[in-house]
Parts: structure tokens; sequence; C-alpha cells
């Protein structure tokens, strides 16, 4: 972001698309830094393929960045808007292996399968991004307002893998 020149409010006014982007690419990482905090609580060892999974889902996190600041400096340009969808989706499915990954791991009565349960949000996260991505093309906000309301079906907390913990610790 760079920061403008002059003093007055009015001046903020080109900077907001940029501004908007990262507060939303800070909620999805501050989403997934919770998220994944969770999931490593509730294993119980880490194995190789836990860890390349967990290296990938950083890969998908670490272009964050990148593509928030490229849909900001580009004032939710159809490509640049897909192309961070995109990145979400990649991220959703990263997150979803390195889950399984972990669950491979400890077995499926393993705290964090049976708190995981149907993970509806976890399924209809990627369907959104899906088709948040070529309605990007149709009406770019559109597409960041369907990527506004999956941050908020996750910033709503999720206590599922909390509350097995607090269990386990009973």
């Amino acid at each position: 972001m760079k920061v403008p020149r002059a003093i007055e409010l009015a001046a903020l006014k080109p900077v907001l698309p940029v501004f908007l982007s990262y507060v939303l690419s800070f909620i999805y990482l501050g989403i997934y830094w919770n998220n994944h905090h969770h999931l490593f609580q509730a294993a119980k060892q880490v194995s190789g393929s836990i860890l390349w999974a967990n290296l990938h889902l950083l890969f998908w996190l670490s272009l964050f960045p990148f593509t928030t600041a490229w849909m900001g400096e580009n004032h939710l340009a159809a490509t640049p808007t897909a192309i961070y969808g995109f990145v979400l989706l990649m991220a959703a499915i990263a997150y979803y292996i390195l889950q399984r990954a972990i669950i491979a791991n400890e077995g499926r009565k393993s705290l964090l399968a049976l708190a995981i349960g149907k993970d509806w949000k976890g399924k209809l996260s990627p369907a959104l991004y899906l088709t948040a991505i070529p309605l990007a093309f149709v009406s770019s906000w559109i597409a960041s307002g369907v990527y506004v309301f999956v941050a908020l079906l996750w910033l709503i907390p999720d206590p599922r893998i909390a509350r097995a913990l607090e269990k386990r610790e009973q």
C-alpha cells in the first residue's frame, strides 16, 4: 500500500480498493492461522506427509500478498479478482489435504476426524470459490462479495475442534 502524499481524507479514496483487499486478506490469514492452530493442537504426532501438506498450504497462503495487491491496485479488475479467487480455492484445497493427512495419520476415530464431522463450511467454501472465479468476468464486485461472504462464514467461530480438545483434557 502506498501512502498518499496529501493530508486530506479525500486522498485516501484512490487507495481504498488496495486497503479493502488488504483487510479481506488479513481476515483470511487470521482465519487460517486460528484453524491451523486448532488442527495441530488436535494432532498427537506429525508425520512427513503432514509436513508436506502443511508446506503445500503455506505455498498458497504465501501468494495472498501478491494477489491481494494485484486485485486492489487494479480496482477489482476481472482477471486479478479471478486469480485471487483461484488462490483462495487452492488454499482451501490445501487445507483440506492437510486435514486429511492428519486424519490418515491419526485414524478415523481421532479427535480431529470426530470434531470435523460433515464439515459443511469446508465443502461449501470451495464450491463458492468455483462459482465466483468465472463470475469475476461478469461482475468482479459480485465475485468479491462472494469472497467476503466466505470470510464472514468462517469468521464466526467454529467451536468443533476446541470443544473436542476440551473433552480430551477432562
